[in-house]
């Protein structure tokens, strides 16, 4: 049970990163009309947090391509490879982008965040991940309980009513999206934990645990966005719609936590690119570095909320093989072990 709930942590921090904790990835794919929607992706992300854990559990993995193997097969698992090596150089320019955004609320010229981001970036590139990946595990944590806390009181104080629009549910196919889009970074992530799961107990747990957090903060995050629905085209990040009128104190710190989200972001997808890429460099890790974020900075000119808009729902179409096997994989496995 308790390692279950430390599974938990792990999965919720992969989800929500900061297009989600933004509001911007939850209003692209839902909005209104998608309470059946929200459910729906509650039970397949249950699922697939199962199938995946289970297969990295029995493979005692110690990193996703085995279990993408598994799933989809070599071939396909070589050309996901490569697609998750696009997704990280998609979220390198998508974050810098989204620092422009997350400053340019607090009135600062949106190229002012840009440049702070990359020279952070820079900067972190000779120190390694350890020392930021330590001030993410204090910092989630409170993005998270924070994002909670400004949801509850924000319907509370506005008396925005639970149950939104349940007769009408036409937008229920926006799960199967939303889905495949996280789940092929969720493989990456606790694809590589096989040889840390004790038992089955701790997958159920993690599973079941980790999909209702995650459905419940989307179910709550949604209907508060539609609450002000007709403000968010003011906004490329949603959530400081919701956090309008509320004091300074709150909107400061909810914007320091998002940009440091939206850092941790950053700096994870580069060192991601740069351990896959360097091999085929002889170039030292700094300089692929550099000029890895050189290579994503004109992307940015795009902008946050459009980048999110196009981009996010491609990639939840390009997943959706990757869904549909892991959904079909006890079947599948339980067909092929009656032929045996």
């Amino acid at each position: 049970m308790i390692g279950g709930f430390k599974w938990i942590g792990l999965i919720v921090a992969t989800m929500i990163g900061a297009g989600y904790a933004s509001g911007r990835e939850i209003w692209e794919f839902f909005g209104h009309e998608s309470g059946l929607g929200i459910l729906l992706f509650t039970i397949m992300f249950i699922i697939s947090c199962v199938v995946v854990l289970t297969i990295s559990y029995e493979l005692k993995s110690e990193h996703y391509l085995p279990v993408l193997q598994t799933l989809v097969g070599k071939r396909f698992a070589h050309f996901y490879d490569w697609g998750i090596l696009l997704y990280l150089f998609t979220m390198l320019f998508v974050m810098i982008s989204g620092s422009g955004a997350t400053l340019h609320i607090l009135e600062f010229p949106y190229f002012i965040g840009v440049v702070l981001m990359i020279v952070l970036l820079v900067v972190v590139i000779p120190y390694g991940m350890g020392g930021i990946l330590s001030i993410n595990r204090f910092l989630l944590p409170m993005l998270i309980l924070g994002l909670a806390v400004v949801l509850i009181v924000f319907i509370y104080q506005e008396k925005v009513p639970l149950i939104y629009q349940y007769v009408e549910q036409s937008n229920w196919v926006s799960s199967v999206p939303f889905t495949s889009l996280n789940v092929v970074p969720l493989i990456a992530v606790i694809g590589a934990i096989g040889k840390e799961i004790e038992s089955k107990t701790e997958i159920y747990v993690a599973s079941i645990g980790s999909g209702l957090i995650l459905g419940t903060m989307s179910y709550i995050y949604n209907i508060s966005l539609i609450h002000v629905s007709d403000q968010l085209f003011f906004y490329e990040i949603p959530l400081f719609a919701i956090l309008n009128g509320y004091p300074i104190q709150m909107f400061f710190i909810m914007s320091v936590l998002l940009w440091f989200a939206i850092y941790t972001t950053a700096i994870t997808s580069l060192f991601g690119l740069i351990a896959r890429v360097k091999e085929y460099f002889k170039w030292s890790k700094g300089v692929v570095g550099v000029l890895l974020i050189l290579a994503a900075v004109p992307f940015t000119l795009v902008g946050f909320s459009n980048l999110i808009s196009y981009l996010y729902p491609l990639y939840g179409l390009i997943n959706i093989y990757v869904l549909a096997m892991i959904l079909l994989f006890p079947i599948i496995k339980r067909a092929s072990e009656r032929k045996i």
